[in-house]
């Protein structure tokens, strides 16, 4: 035998040697069991110091995928800081949110589950509505904290949350919606919120930033009592120290703080979801005009420059090289960014694809997708495969170990595979559902995808309820090749009616079964006005 040869063994005797020594020590002091189990059996925290990762998920608010520089060849702006996170990791150019508005996205990322098997069969929450997410469900939190994580949300929560009521309010004066009824106790503890959810920790807003109330929340407890009325888009409750300008570069400061607490002893999973550049847009002044061409473009690279700072943070601490980076968006840019202004520039926020935020076409749900994790994801690299942001539980659960049952992440895919760059059989996901504001659905397999609605179904043209005329005159489905026309201008479902039929039959084997991953069949919330534009099943 060789001495090198030797060396792990005679490493490896000193280390029984110095745990029996600590295990004599133990038993003199009477704690034998304990003993043997600090010494030979690694804690669910030990194991995740040593193995796991950290992992922060950022997603951006209405940014669209051509407005990230690396993506988009003829962009008009530079995103100097994404670019570099790209260039370090992998982009996915074929990534998809679950629904193309905010709610039901961020539904589909913590729960790994679309949101229309929830009660949210289109539209969005408001700032005071009840809870979406059952607190019997398990989330991506849940998952790493079994996995020994320290657990954090900072940014625009919009998932609901129950805010407590004054005694003696009347049941029909609860708050709904965007409405203000002045019978909240806020000083009282909100439940089923973040913390409810999975989250250690919690700080931000409780919906969209043009959604009252202005407050901040922290934890379960909002930050003071608003005591004004202020309006960012829609008037409503507001404390008199919130102002909309100021709420990106605090959840940039409270994500940098929370980093700056964090050990190597403990990993943590950080879900930071951004409050812009959804309206209102506003920019800071030293972001103002930077852009050359509006406020919207402006917002884009003050939203570049709060990753940076983050993952600046990051590097300081140590923590970059065994952290996994991702970012994203949770639906596609808004007509609200001003869409005649930027193409005049020759900036197209939805870059080759049609349509934009609340569609049904590409433009409504692909976003910017990077993924960086020294070590594990190589560098300078892109992925063509279809992926879909519930895919995060699977992906999270795969690297911590964690076993999830048949009743969580029932559309979730593990991604372990894509970021290892491994030669995959076929396709990474059977095939993705698609979702609009309206409920409209749509259905994507390979290059095939299968839109059960004429126009939009959503805010471009043609767009329902505004364009009716035009609408009753299209067919009632829409199938595209996606990779010969990914602008998706020639719909040619009368000339493969096979393939049609194939694909109406998996969308509806989806719904039917609850869920679009192997495994057993799981239940759909039913409710008021269920499936109602799942007119093709009823026939």
């Amino acid at each position: 035998m060789r001495l090198n040869s030797l060396v792990p063994v005679l490493i490896n005797l000193k280390i029984i040697l110095k745990n029996l020594m600590k295990m004599i020590k133990q038993v003199a002091k009477g704690s034998l069991m304990a003993g043997l189990l600090s010494a030979l059996v690694p804690t669910v925290g030990q194991a995740a110091d040593n193995n796991h990762p950290n992992i922060v998920y950022i997603l951006a608010d209405d940014l669209g995928y051509g407005d990230i520089s690396y993506l988009n060849e003829n962009s008009k702006i530079t995103t100097p800081h994404l670019d570099q996170i790209a260039s370090q990791g992998m982009v996915f150019t074929n990534a998809h949110t679950s629904s193309s508005v905010c709610t039901p996205t961020r539904y589909g990322i913590l729960t790994g589950r679309y949101n229309w098997r929830s009660r949210l069969k289109k539209g969005v929450l408001g700032g005071y509505d009840k809870h979406l997410i059952n607190t019997d469900r398990t989330t991506v939190a849940d998952v790493a904290k079994k996995a020994g994580y320290n657990t954090a949300c900072i940014g625009k929560w919009h998932l609901g949350m129950d805010w407590p009521v004054k005694p003696g309010t009347p049941a029909e004066k609860t708050p709904k919606g965007y409405n203000d009824y002045g019978v909240i106790d806020f000083k009282a503890k909100i439940k089923n919120g973040p913390n409810a959810l999975g989250f250690d920790y919690y700080y931000g807003i409780s919906a969209s930033l043009d959604m009252p109330p202005y407050i901040y929340i922290e934890n379960d407890k909002t930050e003071g009592v608003p005591t004004t009325i202020k309006a960012f888009h829609r008037k409503g409750l507001a404390h008199e120290d919130f102002e909309a300008i100021d709420v990106l570069p605090k959840i940039g400061e409270k994500s940098i703080e929370y980093i700056e607490k964090q050990s190597k002893k403990k990993p943590f999973f950080m879900y930071i979801p951004l409050s812009a550049p959804h309206t209102p847009i506003l920019p800071t002044k030293e972001w103002q005009g930077k852009s050359g061409i509006n406020k919207y473009t402006d917002f884009v690279l003050m939203v570049d420059d709060v990753v940076g700072k983050i993952t600046e943070a990051l590097k300081k601490k140590g923590f970059d090289k065994n952290t996994l980076f991702i970012f994203t968006s949770d639906n596609g840019c808004s007509p609200a960014a001003r869409y005649h202004e930027i193409l005049a520039k020759g900036h197209n926020p939805s870059y080759i694809f049609r349509g934009h935020k609340a569609d049904i076409y590409e433009g409504g749900h692909r976003v910017p997708f990077i993924v960086r994790w020294p070590g594990t994801v190589a560098e300078g690299t892109a992925c063509k495969q279809t992926i879909c942001t519930t895919d995060l539980l699977a992906t999270v659960a795969g690297i911590t170990d964690v076993k999830i049952d048949d009743a969580t992440g029932e559309d979730s895919y593990n991604m372990m595979p894509l970021l290892k760059q491994e030669k995959l059989d076929g396709d990474f996901r059977e095939a993705t559902i698609h979702h609009s504001i309206r409920g409209s659905f749509a259905i994507r397999k390979g290059a095939w995808k299968l839109v059960m609605c004429p126009g939009s179904g959503g805010w471009s043209y043609p767009r329902p309820g505004r364009n009716d005329n035009v609408i009753a005159l299209m067919p009632k489905i829409q199938l595209f090749n996606i990779e010969a026309d990914p602008g998706e201008q020639m719909n040619i479902s009368d000339k493969f009616p096979k393939i049609v039929e194939e694909m109406q039959n998996l969308l509806t084997s989806y719904i039917e079964k609850g869920r679009s991953t192997p495994g057993t069949p799981q239940q759909n919330y039913e409710g008021k006005n269920n499936w109602e534009q799942l007119w093709w099943m009823k026939n």
